[in-house]
Parts: structure tokens; sequence; C-alpha cells
């Protein structure tokens, strides 16, 4: 049996996160949960469990993708990407007031680089509750941190036709 050391079992859990990553990417969900699974057998990191519960979305199965973010928001509080993923799944599943706390405690989260993505999934959780300017403000916000975000853009352009 080989002995690793603590870099070597890092890297290599990130490779076999990368592969899954690439598998997903081409609709091999089975085989992507499969190296997701081992690289958190080796190597334990939140995004390796955000991208599992990704992966159990991307199969409709959203309440495991729960789980699987809350075991990387164990990992590592500051990382935004699971709050995110947590609040989309929740939307998914129609519990807007849950995902809306989820999506603020994104965008307080200390290592997330991808806040317009909270943003725009409060501004649609807004939407669905009828909170139409709280919405503008959030698809303006998601614009504000990444101004060529087009999802942002046509969300908050009709809306606002919708009320004129």
């Amino acid at each position: 049996m080989a002995h690793f050391s603590g870099n070597e079992f890092q890297y290599k859990a990130k490779e076999l996160l990368e592969r899954g990553y690439r598998l997903q990417q081409d609709g091999r969900l089975p085989e992507a949960i499969s190296l997701y699974k081992h690289s958190i057998e080796i190597h334990a990191t939140p995004e390796a469990y955000t991208y599992l519960g990704w992966a159990y979305s991307a199969d409709g199965n959203f309440e495991r993708a729960v789980e699987e973010c809350k075991r990387a928001v164990a990992l590592d509080p500051d990382y935004g990407s699971p709050y995110n993923d947590i609040g989309a799944y929740l939307t998914r599943m129609g519990n807007f007031p849950e995902a809306e706390e989820w999506f603020l405690r994104a965008l307080k989260a200390r290592r997330y680089e991808s806040r317009h993505f909270a943003h725009l999934n409060l501004g649609r959780v807004y939407q669905r509750q009828g909170k139409w300017f709280e919405a503008i403000g959030e698809y303006k916000r998601a614009l504000e941190c990444n101004p060529d975000y087009k999802p942002a853009e046509q969300a908050r352009l009709i809306l606002q036709a919708m009320m004129n």
C-alpha cells in the first residue's frame, strides 16, 4: 500500500474532483458522483461537497443536494457557493422563505466570488413573492457585481416591463 503525504492526498482529491466535474459536464452523473465521493474520502473539501450536491440536484434529488451543501458549510462557513446552492435547491422545492435566508447568508460569506448569482436568485425569490421593487434592487445589485451578467439584466427588464 502506497503512503501519501498530506499534499499528495490533496492533489489526488482535487484531480478526482476535476475529473468528476468534466464527467458531469458530459452528462455522466453516476460516474461524476462516484468521483466526487472518492475525492471526499481522500480529502474532504467544501468544494467537493458542493459539487456533489450540484450533481444530486442535476439528478432531481434536491433533498440530498441540500444535505451535501450543508456538509460543505460545516467544513467552511466562509465559503459562499453552498449557501447559494442550498437557496437555489429550496427555491426549486418551493420553499421561498428559507431560500431567501440562504441567499442572504451567501451574500455575507467572506469567500464568495460569484455574488451576482445570489443577488439574481434572491431577486427571483422576491419576484415570486410579489416583492417587485426588492427584486429589481437585487437584479441591479447582481449587475453591479457583474455588469455583463445577462440573466440579471433580462430579469430586470422583464420585471420592469411587467410593472409598467
